[in-house]
């Protein structure tokens, strides 16, 4: 059957085919050999199983894709990976930069000092694609340091003398007054000098340290929510240096609702009380807490801290509380959708029947959740006139298959292909489905 799939030369047949983990090896190596850079990019993602004969031809592969998905996997074997320290290609070195955070030493110090500036910039950054960030080797911070590109990524594993930290405050590169202030040694002049810094992301930094005095804190808190709305506009051939400070300057107040601070979550009772909403998530997302305080934090105005909370402890939210947070979530802030792809909260089988007629759709879309869900209930929430409702609904066991058989039709795409998703589908109905398909 491979064979066969591999002889009609289908590209979407073909990329699945190579994505799939458990294709024997020999097809593999086959379609290793394929004209389609996008076959054979697939054929990676999967390194971990598959064959090294493989890998070793696809790691010198005249595709640049193939080889940065092997630059930025992790399962890529770590002498074939160290290879792409020499790729011709800047952009597939500075992928190996981003994603190998324990690449050996010897690999690290090649991208660090590497003659192109993107690539260098990647190994020494503030931003890695995965955790912990790798640390300098300390004979080549003074390079780093002195680099425009990787000063930034440097200056958090600096030494601060007295020359060094002069010029870093000095420095006209915002994001590196920015490390500055989250370094561990700041002097307590320097931060407070930091505290009124004209680019706001400096202002955050210092506002998150653990040792910044709680009356600075608030004068900042202020500033950033006075300073920011008053931001002008980037003129229209400003470079792009000079937009992205305005960017950061108008995203400082959202910055500051959306700090995680691991301190705050390490001796969160000092904080459930906070003015500030990400002190209060930090506090939330501690497993420490008491039951009177988790109570506090569950009945929070700001809705990021009570799904924070229920999130940490969903065994210490009682069935009214529950309810109460399910009723009023709304999809209205960024920083909370993912509560939707979440079943946190539990519900007993009796408030789930109740939710089936419930005004609130949300509510309504749960009742599925009910194993035993009355086929009467089940086919009443199949014709609800929301499509999450009839979605949730659709793969139930208890729902008639005349209910099922017209969400197979349903005007939504997602209702209708968790209506053939069902596992309750007859299976005549089901080749049904595929004779209509041509298959």
């Amino acid at each position: 059957m491979l064979t066969e799939i591999i002889a009609i030369d289908d590209h979407w047949l073909l990329h699945s085919l190579a994505l799939n983990d458990r294709l024997p090896d020999r097809f593999r190596i086959r379609l290793a050999a394929h004209p389609d850079e996008a076959i054979r990019s697939a054929l990676v993602i999967h390194a971990a199983t598959a064959p090294r004969k493989m890998l070793e031809q696809l790691i010198d592969d005249s595709g640049s894709k193939v080889r940065e998905y092997l630059a930025q996997g992790n399962d890529t074997p770590p002498d074939l990976r160290a290879r792409l320290a020499a790729d011709p290609d800047p952009a597939i070195r500075a992928a190996l930069a981003r994603h190998w955070v324990r690449a050996p030493e010897p690999v690290r110090r090649i991208l660090l000092t590497d003659p192109e500036a993107t690539v260098r910039a990647a190994a020494c950054s503030t931003y890695f694609a995965h955790r912990p960030h790798p640390i300098p080797p300390s004979d080549l911070l003074p390079a780093l340091l002195a680099d425009p590109v990787t000063r930034a990524g440097a200056v958090i594993h600096t030494v601060l003398d007295g020359d060094t930290l002069q010029r870093l405050a000095d420095d006209p590169d915002s994001d590196v007054r920015a490390e500055l202030a989250r370094h561990p040694d700041l002097p307590p002049s320097v931060r407070e000098a930091l505290a009124v810094d004209p680019a706001l992301s400096v202002r955050v930094k210092v506002f998150a340290r653990p040792d910044t005095p709680e009356h600075v804190r608030a004068q900042i808190h202020a500033s950033v929510h006075e300073l920011s709305p008053s931001t002008a506009d980037p003129d229209p051939g400003a470079d792009d240096e000079a937009v992205l400070q305005w960017y950061q300057n108008a995203f400082a107040p959202t910055e500051l609702r959306i700090l995680r601070l691991p301190w705050v979550t390490a001796d969160p009772l000092p904080h459930i009380d906070s003015p500030y909403v990400s002190f209060r998530v930090s506090a939330a997302a501690s497993k420490t807490l008491p039951a009177n305080a988790v109570a506090r934090l569950l009945a929070d105005d700001e809705e990021m801290v009570r799904l924070t909370m229920a999130y940490t402890a969903p065994h210490l939210v009682d069935p009214a509380t529950a309810e109460s947070i399910e009723r009023r979530y709304r999809r209205r802030d960024k920083f909370t959708f993912w509560w939707d792809k979440e079943e946190v909260l539990a519900f007993s089988p009796e408030a789930l029947r109740r939710f089936a007629t419930d005004p609130e759709p949300r509510l309504r879309s749960f009742a599925p959740r009910d194993p035993d869900l009355p086929s009467g209930l089940a086919e009443k929430l199949a014709s609800d006139p929301e499509d999450r409702v009839r979605c949730a609904v659709a793969p139930h066991r208890n729902l008639p298959l005349p209910s099922l058989f017209r969400l197979l039709a349903d005007s939504s795409e997602h209702v209708a292909e968790a209506a053939g998703a069902s596992p309750f589908l007859p299976v005549e109905r089901m080749e049904w489905l595929l004779t209509r398909a041509g298959l």
